[in-house]
């Protein structure tokens, strides 16, 4: 934190004392939790104990401050001192192996990781042994310095403000001086995007002044509302075009893929029906005023008659154009209101999935309503209606089931469902799958977590995010022979042994079933860019693993397929020749989860992914993983440096991670994407591409970072 972060902080902590504080102007060990935010009850001890100065058992703001103020602008050997006095529990000058467990616990319980406690006694052996340089059974002061400065990051974090260590709110980051979107960065990465853009609205302006043009003798608020009018034929077709998902998934693979924006459909989808909305709205309010204009001249009609009735035989079928319009009105709204994030994103996903199908009244209504609509929508709309007949067909055609189901953590369904010969799809594809024991009549889509290699079945991972999600993982969750037996203790064994055999990547909390369902698709995502790339950067936040899942697996059948042996030794390589199937030469791979549970569910999988880069590449590794776990301390947190300093120890010692079991070490914290992407480029193993699937929010930040680096940036969406 600079000078500036800490005195904010320091009025922050003053207000905070302030307004907790009573009249004795002093707090106690409970409200001093409460000022600094401290979850775990040992630190805010500790804390408090060396606070307290005069052994009152309260603090007073001057006691808080000149503490506070010796951490900030103490040295180096300051801080040391104060982070040793936390670990010396009961205060003897030196720690011993049980003062250092207690401390490795309350660490864990702060980062809400969750090991066993031969682990725990692991960790605190590995550091102990380390720290103790002499074998005296003890750590002093002088011993633990040593210690930490074999790690240099740990070092490097003793010069950042004791602010940083107590674990502040969130600060206020500094507003970019140039604002994203007037950089030559995001113009060039996104000219695309930008120019299709720029032709959209030129087309609008064009055919809404022919249009209005056309019908000048009307006068201004007919003409506003034929303009209006003529762009909704445009747009009411456009709309449907960019959902032509098989059509754009063959395009995908042509030379068109490098002229249009495909990869932008859904958000250029949304764009078109926000402007229907907004063309509507002006449409009917031109229509309603120019009919005002036309009252005061003639007073033939009242409001309701011209709204509600065909007495104004208004219309080319039946004089129904007013009914229509309002009905077309209230539909239009509605869809757009309920496909709104907030709904989508809230669990509510039937809302939108039902109120979206009203789009087949929009487009009968519009036939009705309007004269020329038809011919804007014959052509397109016979693709479309081509397209969902084959996709039913196809999807009876299969005779799919779900042949078996495993549960994981955090309720995540794992579908694994049997492949027929037809079905040909590339990694990272998605499919529309309805099973009729959830609900008859929807659809929805998830992506395919196996590999195309993988000829007999097909893996659907998902999270239960909403209604139909949450019925699926209850469904299979009920199936469990287990549920309601009355043996309780043998059931808690036997949960017990599932809960080690997860710890060991292995899990059979699974269900073999035959279920009947159906699949539509594939249909094909901006990842099927990743071999055209040399240098592809893999991020997945959360279950946004699935595509990566797929993409991982073929990526790593197609490495295995040009290793070679030598037959004299056990020395082995990959070639590095570039073909069109394949011309990376390098894959990062940045998983990010919230909790320790979630890394269960594809382990295994990295696992082997792991176990087939067992020997060093002349090059490097060809695949490199890094994981990270934001509810982990960083090293830059003073309550998490022995706890990562016990990790890396018994990780070096061990070849393993205690947290996921894996080889690589599990970062905690976010990852610091300067550096990331700073590391990336160093390689310099060619044009970086860098694929994401997770939250908006993440997206946006990672999206500005591969702006400043010159990165390709793909983000999944369906």
């Amino acid at each position: 934190m600079s000078l500036d972060e800490d005195t904010r902080w320091l009025e922050w902590i003053t207000k905070q004392f302030e307004t907790i504080a009573g009249e004795d102007k002093e707090i106690d060990l409970d409200e001093f939790k409460t000022a600094l935010k401290v979850k775990e009850s040992f630190f805010a001890e500790r804390f408090f104990a060396l606070f307290d100065a005069d052994g009152s058992c309260s603090i007073s703001l001057d006691e808080l401050l000149k503490a506070l103020q010796l951490l900030i602008h103490g040295n180096e050997t300051d801080k040391l001192r104060f982070l040793f006095q936390v670990y010396d529990v009961d205060g003897s000058g030196s720690i011993d192996p049980d003062e250092l467990r207690i401390v490795l616990k309350s660490c864990l319980r702060e980062s809400a990781i969750s090991l066993p406690e031969e682990k725990l006694d692991d960790l605190t052996l590995a550091l102990f042994e380390s720290a103790d340089k002499d074998s005296s059974g003890s750590i002093t002061f002088e011993e633990l310095k040593a210690e930490l400065e074999s790690f240099p990051e740990v070092m490097e974090n003793l010069t950042i403000s004791a602010a940083n260590w107590l674990k502040p709110p969130e600060m206020e980051q500094k507003k970019r001086q140039t604002p994203r979107y007037l950089t030559p960065a995001y113009w060039h990465n996104n000219s695309r995007k930008l120019l299709f853009l720029l032709g959209y609205v030129c087309l609008n302006v064009l055919l809404f002044t022919l249009a209005a043009l056309r019908h000048a003798p009307g006068g201004p608020c007919f003409m506003v509302a034929k303009g209006c009018g003529q762009c909704l034929n445009f747009n009411c077709t456009f709309v449907m075009v960019l959902m032509l998902r098989r059509c754009l998934t063959w395009l995908r693979a042509t030379w068109v893929v490098r002229v249009l924006p495909l990869d932008q459909n859904i958000l250029l989808h949304q764009t078109v029906g926000y402007a229907i909305l907004i063309f509507s709205l002006v449409h009917t309010l031109a229509h309603l005023m120019n009919f005002v204009r036309m009252t005061q001249a003639q007073g033939a009609y009242h409001l309701w008659e011209y709204l509600l009735t065909t007495r104004p035989g208004i219309g080319w079928v039946g004089g129904t154009a007013s009914i229509t319009g309002v009905v077309l009105q209230l539909l239009i709204c509605l869809m757009v209101l309920c496909s709104c994030t907030f709904v989508r994103r809230s669990g509510h996903f039937e809302v939108f999935y039902w109120s979206h199908l009203s789009y087949i009244w929009v487009w009968v209504l519009l036939v009705v309503h309007c004269a020329n609509f038809w011919k804007w929508f014959v052509v397109p709309g016979f693709v479309f209606l081509l397209e969902k007949v084959m996709g039913m067909a196809e999807s009876r055609m299969g005779g799919l089931c779900i042949v078996e189901v495993n549960l994981l953590p955090s309720k995540v369904t794992h579908l694994v469902i049997n492949r027929p010969q037809f079905f040909h799809f590339k990694p990272g594809d998605y499919v529309y799958i309805n099973i009729p024991a959830i609900a008859k009549y929807e659809w929805h889509p998830f992506t395919i977590s196996s590999a195309p290699e993988q000829q007999d079945t097909i893996w659907l991972h998902i999270r239960s995010m909403g209604q139909w999600t949450s019925r699926l993982f209850e469904y299979f969750r009920q199936l469990d022979p287990q549920t309601g037996s009355t043996k309780r203790l043998s059931t808690s064994l036997r949960k017990r042994q599932r809960e080690r055999k997860a710890q060991s990547s292995v899990n059979d909390n699974h269900r073999f079933c035959d279920i009947k369902c159906y699949v539509e698709g594939p249909y094909g995502t901006p990842t099927r860019q990743i071999f055209a790339s040399e240098h592809a950067v893999l991020i997945g936040a959360g279950i946004g693993i699935t595509p990566f899942a797929s993409i991982l697996q073929s990526i790593m059948y197609r490495y295995r397929m040009r290793k070679q042996n030598c037959p004299n030794c056990n020395y082995s390589w990959c070639e590095t020749i570039k073909d069109g199937e394949m011309k990376l030469r390098k894959v990062d791979f940045i998983w990010i989860n919230r909790d320790q549970k979630s890394f269960e569910w594809f382990v295994s999988l990295l696992t082997k992914l792991e176990m087939d880069q067992a020997d060093e590449e002349p090059e490097g590794r060809f695949l490199e993983m890094h994981m990270y776990m934001t509810s982990a301390l960083g090293k830059n947190d003073m309550k998490a440096i022995g706890l990562q300093m016990a990790l890396d120890l018994l990780a070096k010692k061990e070849k393993r991670d205690s947290i996921t079991g894996l080889r690589t070490r599990t970062q905690p914290g976010k990852p610091e994407w300067d550096k990331v992407f700073q590391k990336v480029a160093e390689e310099n193993k060619g044009k970086v591409h860098v694929f994401y699937c997770g939250s908006l929010a993440l997206a946006k930040f990672i999206k500005a970072h591969c702006e400043q680096f010159g990165f390709k940036f793909y983000k999944e969406n369906f």
